[in-house]
């Protein structure tokens, strides 16, 4: 067991690594020189020499990529080139517990929505319940999440104009984890958006996995013994099921920060994806090191969280 932790830890660690590596790199060798684009028209060959000592730009790529894992060991991500000095982990602070926040509210919904009707269509498979449940869900993960996001605006502004009193907002998100009446409405449709692909996709898995599952010898021999179909179901069949969904959830749990860009941008959120997108534009690295480096670790994270899960659900993987 101790070995198979060890072999998990070593090599996640390595990934981290490497996606500094890759991301600096990228970075470095970049056309765009940053210190031109945050001088603009004040661009003067003293000025810009001493902004780049400012920000250790002048020296090798090998001392500055060595600063860099040594400022990120201590939660340092250095400062931003666009927002003249700032701290990135100040940046950060606002944008991350809103993206948390939307994507964990986002993850619920799929998991409570998704694998329940997953596994209730697995269970009347081949039935006009199974065939409709499969085609609504194959609809809505076909679609992309911002042509939800575009369609919900719409229908918002139509409700908004043709109910007196209503004004729904349709952009924005209100005080982070707070959920007040007025907050809630900024935040549960954006919420379900979100959802909405996931939920999708996590029936579909949990239909497939259970199906395979019910088609095994052991839950034939256990109906020929005369178990119950509640008991085969839920003591047999479901907990081997979960083994598929594990990997997803753990996956989604990594890009809970992440993974929110389309919904953000469309309804106008203040989390990390418009602070990404907008870092991007103006060559702001260090910043989008930083939100790199965020991802990568929940990543390693959700792996871990996965592998932990594993070994619950299915002991034999413990020794492997």
């Amino acid at each position: 067991m101790v070995q198979f932790w060890l072999k998990r830890l070593m090599g996640l660690i390595f990934v981290i690594i490497g996606v500094t590596f890759i991301t600096f790199i990228m970075g470095y060798f970049s056309p765009d020189d940053p210190i031109k684009t945050l001088l603009g028209q004040h661009y003067t060959l003293t000025a810009y020499n001493q902004l780049r000592h400012a920000y250790g730009l002048d020296l090798p790529w090998y001392q500055q990529y060595y600063n860099f894992l040594v400022n990120l060991c201590k939660l340092n991500f250095g400062y931003s080139f666009s927002a003249k000095g700032r701290p990135v982990a100040d940046i950060l602070a606002q944008g991350v517990p809103i993206s948390l926040e939307l994507g964990l509210w986002a993850l619920v919904v799929q998991l409570v929505l998704g694998i329940p009707l997953g596994i209730y269509s697995a269970l009347k498979a081949r039935t006009w319940i199974d065939t409709s449940n499969m085609v609504v869900m194959l609809i809505v993960y076909a679609v992309p999440s911002f042509v939800l996001a575009t369609v919900a605006q719409v229908i918002l502004v139509a409700l908004d104009q043709n109910i007196p009193g209503l004004n729904w907002p349709v952009a924005n998100w209100g005080t982070p984890w707070s959920y007040s009446w007025s907050d809630i409405q900024f935040k549960l449709v954006p919420i379900l958006i979100y959802g909405a692909t996931g939920f999708a996709y996590y029936a579909r898995l949990a239909r497939t996995s259970m199906l395979e599952v019910l088609n095994q010898d052991y839950i034939r021999t256990a109906r020929a013994k005369g178990m119950s179909n509640r008991s085969i179901i839920y003591k047999h069949a479901f907990r081997n099921a979960l083994i598929p969904l594990v990997t997803v959830v753990s996956v989604s749990m990594a890009f809970l920060v992440t993974g929110a860009f389309f919904i953000e941008h469309v309804f106008n959120i203040p989390g990390i994806a418009e602070t990404t997108i907008s870092s991007v534009d103006n060559s702001d690295y260090p910043v989008v090191q930083a939100t790199t480096v965020i991802l990568a670790v929940a990543v390693v994270l959700g792996n871990l969280v996965s592998d932990l899960l594993y070994s619950v659900i299915d002991p034999r993987i413990k020794s492997e």
